[in-house]
């Protein structure tokens, strides 16, 4: 990828009616989020429950995704299998539906064999077959896996891994590999509570599950990231932290579906074994977005 990977993405959200997928459901909502400065869109990740999903579902989600995004928009697509084999057939599927880059997770079923060796075998053999550019995906929280510093900086070499969306959350690891990454490389945030305090270290954007409720925010943070207008830009990112705690960490994706519902997005249900949010939960959502001034008081 000769562009670079900077502003901000929104890992869109997968709308199922019942439980099947919903393309006009999702077009909807890419309609509504090219009217933003949002970068581009990932499909089937963590936040679009990429887990749930089966091939063809996500095949038609990219789809869809590439006939109803702006063409300024990169289309990334969550690729990552527990085999370095499926991996590639997979990643090289989407490639050939035309996706930007493909975002790769670290395997993980087999942690205890899963050490810093094998993730760097499995990203090399799978950057040198991919027909995109890779993007390392780093969440620990929900693998078991983290890619440590050092490998970062090895694998920022390779010409065909584009970057890293880091979801770790710890700030120490960007100081650590940014004056050490290959000039291609891109570091994507991928918790938004830090995403401020990770452009200031280097980082180029992120990837924020935050932004498919808060897109304007978001863009506007970085934005003034850009001009330098500091202080403005820590006024929204705390003013932001609240409900990216809610939905990374409080009420996960089923609050961030309840909440796009509210917003005039479609959300709608999660697939089991997630369940619907609470009573509880919709009156604490509606609130937070009141107080950010995106739904009315």
């Amino acid at each position: 990828m000769s562009e670079r990977l900077e502003g901000v993405y929104v890992p869109l959200t997968t709308p199922f009616v019942g439980d099947k997928v919903s393309t006009d459901k999702f077009k909807e909502n890419i309609e509504k989020y090219n009217l933003t400065g949002l970068a581009g869109y990932v499909i089937s990740g963590s936040t679009g429950e990429s887990v749930f999903l089966s091939d063809n579902e996500t095949e038609e989600l990219v789809k869809t995704a590439k006939k109803a995004a702006s063409a300024d928009k990169k289309i990334i697509a969550g690729t990552g299998r527990e085999s370095t084999k499926a991996t590639i057939e997979f990643t090289n599927r989407m490639a050939d539906l035309g996706i930007d880059a493909a975002l790769v997770k670290t395997p993980s079923y087999f942690k205890a064999r899963i050490d810093q060796e094998a993730l760097r075998k499995h990203y090399l053999i799978v950057a040198e077959q991919s027909r995109v550019p890779l993007i390392i995906y780093n969440i620990p929280q929900n693998t078991g896996i983290s890619v440590d510093s050092r490998l970062i900086i090895e694998l920022s070499r390779h010409p065909n891994i584009a970057g890293i969306k880091d979801s770790s959350g710890n700030l120490a690891t960007l100081g650590e590999v940014i004056p050490h990454l290959d000039s291609h490389f891109n570091f994507l945030m991928g918790a938004a509570s830090i995403f401020l305090a990770g452009l200031m270290e280097g980082a180029s954007g992120g990837i924020l599950a935050v932004a498919n409720a808060a897109p304007a925010h978001c863009v506007k943070l970085y934005k003034l990231f850009l001009e330098k207008k500091f202080k403005d830009a820590l006024k929204i990112q705390l003013d932001i932290i609240p409900l990216n705690k809610a939905i990374i960490q409080t009420f996960g994706i089923p609050g961030l579906k309840y909440g796009l519902d509210l917003l005039g997005y479609y959300g709608g249900p999660c697939r089991l074994p997630l369940l619907p949010l609470e009573e509880k939960g919709k009156v604490e959502m509606a609130a937070i977005l009141k107080n950010l001034g995106l739904l009315k008081k």
